[in-house]
Formats: structure tokens, C-alpha cells, sequence
């Protein structure tokens, strides 16, 4: 049955001629009685002409309401589906009248005997022949980069000419151009390959030989960067090879003295911290360095700010009895103290053990305080002769150096709490400096005339006293030392001194001559810090600026 029902219009048509073929044939006319009278031809040709004509306005009539009815199934079905035909499973379906319409889908026997055959939209099917009709044919671009048409003459700009690849070249592509702009950036900048999500870390054991794996050939012929990577040389000794770049707090310099600096573990995250009472961290790339945010500690102009090893954390501490804990992962402030039992007016200096368990405070009358970095609570304490000076952690947090006024350097256990050995610095009335190599092999000493000792830690446990090397380089007492990540560095400071900084060449313990050269000044250095892989150095000084370097000979941050 049809949703459409008909039309009440068409039957009120069809009674009124049936009406009309009627009142005709009973009209009283003189036609009529002339036809009554003898005449019937006429009267007979009359009635079929009108027959006739009823018949043909009935036809047209039928015609119509059919093509009218074909016309609504056709928009039923596309509306609401088949529903004259619904479909039977099992059957095959039947071919369908072109002219009910384009039918929706068609059945493809070409692939089978007709068994289980699966509808093949024509959707699919025009576009197939449409993909057949553009083979061959060549498509054009939808536009064209400009670039790729520029020409580039590198040898009329002076910072341009180091992209040449030969004495004369002159002229080259605007896509050669870019591409030997983006490997001197990769070449100059390789430690912002950390933002590469897609680049693949080197596999653990891997060595030299397994070059030509798969995937490996195809990176090395993407750049043209030095296939012959200097982390993993030595170091030269005398001349160190560095550049100037932009100062790491450049978006945001502080009012007062630099006090502490320090990278991060990924490298790339910074903190700077002074009496300006600020933190500030900022992200450094070498360019920009933007500044990622600034927490203002409005009760404690900050003496030392240090990460976390694990990176989770920030320890601020300044001359005052209680310090601060900064949350990276919830950006929450905590304040810690007085610590209970203790009368300490100044927790302004303090070491992080490796491990990330504990920091080590320098207290009263010798006393060192051993604090839990996750409870902030007190765990034990350590007594040496005079007063604490300088702390450094050994053998991955189980140890700790301490150095002071009798001029001793004594090394903790801090697993049983006990002083294991006790020894003199040589040519030292009082140490005030101590750092330790990142495997614990070598440590040096500062003291408050300047002169610095290297010392080989196992030899000095069995009873040498005589350092390595006795470096005397600064007249004045020695601030700040560290050790670089894989100990081919040292780098010794002084506050006292307009540029009071050396690097020293571990492995023959010479100073670095060009360090830190006539056009660059070094103010009054207070702290300095290598990132994780040594590619940068950074150094605060009291004019609240932090200065950042490349060391070339480190391609990693």
C-alpha cells in the first residue's frame, strides 16, 4: 500500500465530464428531437466523438497520476529504503528497471561463480575508472614556492661565505641556500635535538660497527653534519674552543648578584637564583632563552638554589632558619623549619647527595645536618674539629667530604654515621671549597688563599697526601669548583676577583690559556654550572647577569 494516497482532485475531474457525457444525452435540444425524428447517423457520430474524448481525458488522466505515483515511490525509497521490494537473504538480487530509477548498488560477478556475491557501490566503482582515466596523465602543482627559484649569491655577505662548499662558488639554489642553512644550525646547535620527537635514541650497546643498520645510512645522508662525533675523543689540552652566546637570563637580568645557577637534568631547563629574592627558570637554547617562569620568595633573598638530582625538586636555602622546597611537578612552595632540636640561625649552604635521599646543611661548631629530601625531617647529624666550611658528596650519596677550619679534608660514611678517614690539605689553613669528580676518582680543594688541590681520592684514602696538581692560577679565596660530566674539566671561581675564573685540563691539569680571552669579561664571577652533557657552561656574576657559553669540543647539552 502506498504511503500517498490519491488525488481527491483528479475524481472531482473525472465526475465532472461523466457529468457533463450525461446531461448531453438527456438535453431536450433541437438536435436531440431531429435525431428522435430520423437523425441517427448524426446522433450516433456525436455519441462516439464524445466517447472518445472521455476515453483519451481518462487515459491522460490515469498517465499522470501514474508517473506522479512512480515519482513519490522513487523519493519513498530514497528516503526510507525499499519498501515495495524488501529484501530476501538467500536470494540473488534481481536486475533493476532503469527506469525506476539509478539503482543504489549492482552485483559484480566478475570474480566468482555467482556464489556468495557482495554489492559493489557505484561510488567506488567511478572512482576506480576515474583513477584509470589519470594514469598517464601528469598533474600539475597546486603552486609554486618562490624559494625554489631564488638565486642566492653567498659569496657577497661575509657570514654567507662559510656555506660554501668551494673556494669559488658563488651562486646558488634557494633550496641548496636553505639546506645548507639548516645543516650549519644542526652543525653550530645540536643540542636542540631534543625537541626531535621522531629522532630515534641510540640503542644501548651499540657500538661503531653497526653503522649500516637500517635506518642509520639513511640519517647520515639527510645532513651533512661531521660523521665523527667529539664527546667520545679526548679533550686537548691548552686551547679550549668556545663561543659567546646570548646571556641564558637575558629576557629577564636580576637586580642583584647571581648566587646560583644551575641545568637541569634534561639540559635544557635552567634555574637562576639571588638577593634579588627571585627564581626565576628559564629554557635555554642558546638564542632566546625564554624565561619559563619567576617565583618570588618575599622572606629569603636566596644564598643557594639547586635542583634535585631526580629533577622533581628545588632546595632554596638563605641566612635564615628554616628554608624552602619548590615542587616542579605541582609548582607548590614549602616552607621548612627551624628544624626541631636545632638553634642554627643560618641554613644558607648545603649539598644534595646524588641519590636525591639526602642534603647535607652546614650547622654550628662543626656540626653537619643530615635531612631527609623526602620527609624534610632530621635524620642524624655528623661533628668534625672547627667549623664546617665546605661539603661535597662521594661514591653516589654513601659518602661525604667535608672541609673546614683546622684545614682537614674527612670523609663520612653515611651509612654507619662515622668518620673513615681524616687528612691534611696540604698548604691549607682553612678549606672553604670542596667538589668531587662524578665517579668519585678525583676530588680538589679550596682555600682562602687561592690555591687549589687535585687530588686521586684512593690515594689519598691510603695515606698520600701529596696532590696530583697544585693549581695557583687566582690569588683569591676560591668561591665556587666543578667538575664537568666526564671529568676533563675543572672549573675553579673567585668572588673576589674581576674575572676570577679557570678552567683547568684534567688530564695534563694545565690551565686553559684562551680562557677566558681578551674580548670577553667574566665581572665577578659567583657561581657557574656544565649541563648535563657539557655543551654549555654558564656562569653568574654580581652584576645579576648569567653569561652563557658553547663548549664546541661537547655536541650535547
Amino acid at each position: 500500500m502506498s504511503l500517498i494516497s490519491q488525488n481527491p482532485i483528479q475524481k472531482r475531474r473525472l465526475e465532472t465530464i461523466e457529468a457533463d457525457d450525461d446531461s448531453d444525452e438527456g438535453l431536450g435540444s433541437p438536435v436531440a428531437a431531429g435525431a428522435e425524428d430520423g437523425n441517427e447517423t448524426k446522433s450516433e457520430k456525436r455519441k462516439k466523438e464524445k466517447k472518445r474524448k472521455k476515453a483519451k481525458a481518462l487515459e491522460a488522466l490515469e498517465e499522470k497520476e501514474n508517473k506522479e505515483r512512480e515519482e513519490m515511490k522513487l523519493l519513498e525509497s530514497s528516503l526510507f529504503g525499499a519498501l515495495y521490494a524488501p529484501p530476501q537473504f538467500g536470494t540473488e538480487v534481481e536486475a533493476v528497471d532503469p527506469d525506476k530509477g539509478v539503482p543504489s548498488f549492482f552485483m559484480d560477478r566478475s570474480g566468482g561463480d555467482g556464489e556468495d556475491d557482495l554489492p559493489v557501490y557505484d561510488e567506488g566503482l567511478s572512482s576506480e575508472d576515474e583513477g584509470d582515466d589519470m594514469v598517464g596523465r601528469e598533474r600539475k602543482p597546486a603552486w609554486v614556492d618562490e624559494e625554489e627559484v631564488t638565486e642566492v649569491d653567498i659569496s657577497k655577505v661575509a657570514r654567507l661565505r662559510k656555506l660554501r662548499k668551494e673556494g669559488d662558488e658563488r651562486v646558488i639554489s634557494g633550496k641548496e641556500y636553505e639546506a645548507r642553512l639548516r645543516g650549519q644550525h644542526a652543525k653550530l646547535n645540536r643540542f636542540a635535538g631534543w625537541a626531535d620527537l621522531d629522532r630515534k635514541a641510540p640503542l644501548p650497546g651499540s657500538s661503531d660497527n653497526e653503522s649500516d643498520e637500517e635506518g642509520r645510512v639513511d640519517d647520515i645522508l639527510r645532513n651533512n653534519d661531521e660523521l665523527v662525533v667529539k664527546d667520545n675523543a679526548k679533550l686537548l689540552p691548552d686551547m679550549l674552543g668556545f663561543s659567546r652566546l646570548v646571556d641564558a637570563n637575558s629576557q629577564e637580568p636580576s637586580s642583584g648578584p647571581i648566587n646560583s645557577v644551575q641545568f637541569h637534568r634534561n639540559g635544557q631547563l635552567m634555574l637562576v637564583a639571588g638577593l634579588d629574592k627571585h627564581l626565576r627558570f628559564f629554557q635555554i637554547d642558546g638564542k632566546r632563552n625564554p624565561k619559563i617562569q619567576s617565583i618570588f620568595i618575599e622572606d629569603c633573598p636566596v644564598h643557594k638554589a639547586a635542583f634535585l638530582p631526580d629533577g622533581s625538586e628545588v632546595i632554596l636555602s638563605g641566612r635564615r632558619k628554616f628554608f624552602y622546597s619548590f615542587d616542579l611537578v605541582n609548582a607548590a612552595v614549602s616552607k621548612i623549619g627551624p628544624l626541631t632540636g636545632r638553634e642554627e640561625k643560618s641554613l644558607e649552604h648545603f649539598e644534595i647527595s646524588p641519590d636525591s635521599k639526602t642534603i647535607a646543611f652546614i650547622g654550628n661548631e662543626g656540626y653537619i645536618l643530615l635531612i631527609s629530601s623526602k620527609t624534610k625531617q632530621l635524620i642524624g647529624t655528623l661533628k668534625m674539629n672547627g667549623n664546617v666550611r665546605s661539603l661535597a658528596f662521594a661514591d653516589g650519596g654513601n659518602q661525604l667530604l667535608s672541609s673546614g677550619g683546622d684545614g682537614h679534608v674527612y670523609h663520612w660514611d653515611l651509612r654507619t654515621r662515622k668518620c673513615i678517614h681524616k687528612g691534611t690539605d696540604e698548604g691549607s689553613l682553612a678549606g672553604i671549597s670542596l667538589c668531587t669528580s662524578p665517579d668519585s676518582s678525583l676530588f680538589a680543594t679550596g682555600s682562602t688563599s687561592g690555591i687549589v688541590n687535585v687530588y686521586k681520592r684512593d690515594d689519598f684514602l691510603g695515606g698520600k697526601r701529596k696532590p696530583l696538581k697544585t693549581i695557583e692560577n687566582l690569588t683569591t679565596e676560591i668561591g665556587e669548583m666543578k667538575f664537568n660530566h666526564d671529568a676533563q674539566v675543572l672549573a675553579i671561581s673567585s668572588r673576589k676577583e674581576r674575572n676570577g675564573m679557570r678552567l683547568v685540563h684534567v688530564p695534563s691539569l694545565t690551565v686553559f690559556q684562551n680562557w677566558p680571552g681578551p674580548r670577553f669579561s667574566l665581572h665577578y664571577p659567583r657561581c657557574l654550572d656544565f649541563s648535563p652533557g657539557s655543551g654549555f657552561l654558564s656562569v653568574g656574576h654580581a652584576g645579576g647577569k648569567v653569561l652563557l657559553y658553547k663548549l664546541h669540543h661537547y655536541q650535547n647539552a
